[in-house]
């Protein structure tokens, strides 16, 4: 009986020793930045409608602005239906994304024209995924009095990256 009593005292001791009166405890805030990757779709394509001349010397600049807006130059009658290209971007809201274009040539198959793209350098997104922010581009081609008549195509090119 005197044992259990020296072990129960004992056991009484060693738990006094441990007690979490002599413990700390802290919280921390746990959080996490999840970014979702941006995309692009094409609304609409670049069409900058149809060029009539008859003669003129050295080249011209034909604008078509990010509104849609054709510009001619002197000697050149615009007609058709011109329109800026139009597309979508989606990501995550308040990130801001560049843009970069790359345009080239428009081709017949055996004659080119130039072509400069012109559109935003970058958008903050009002949002995250859908809708996602519209945006437009336009462009510039230059046109010199021997090129061969008939229909002119290329690519636009539009890479879009975060901040």
């Amino acid at each position: 009986m005197a044992r259990v009593r020296f072990l129960l005292a004992a056991l009484a001791t060693v738990a006094t020793f441990a007690s979490p009166a002599y413990a700390a405890q802290i919280s921390a805030v746990t959080s996490v930045n999840v970014v979702k990757p941006v995309s692009l779709s094409k609304l609409q394509d670049l069409d900058f409608g149809t060029l009539t001349y008859s003669s003129f010397t050295g080249t011209r600049t034909i604008v078509l602005s990010r509104a849609g807006v054709l510009t001619c130059g002197a000697d050149i009658v615009c007609s058709g239906v011109p329109k800026q290209a139009r597309f979508n971007v989606q990501g995550t809201n308040r990130l801001t994304v560049l843009f970069t274009y790359s345009g080239g040539t428009l081709s017949n198959g055996t004659d080119s024209i130039p072509f400069t793209p012109n559109g935003p350098a970058n958008v903050v997104l009002t949002n995250s995924g859908a809708p996602g922010s519209d945006f437009d581009v336009g462009g510039s081609i230059v046109v010199s009095p021997t090129l061969i008549g008939g229909a002119y195509s290329g690519t636009l090119t539009v890479t879009a990256d975060y901040q």
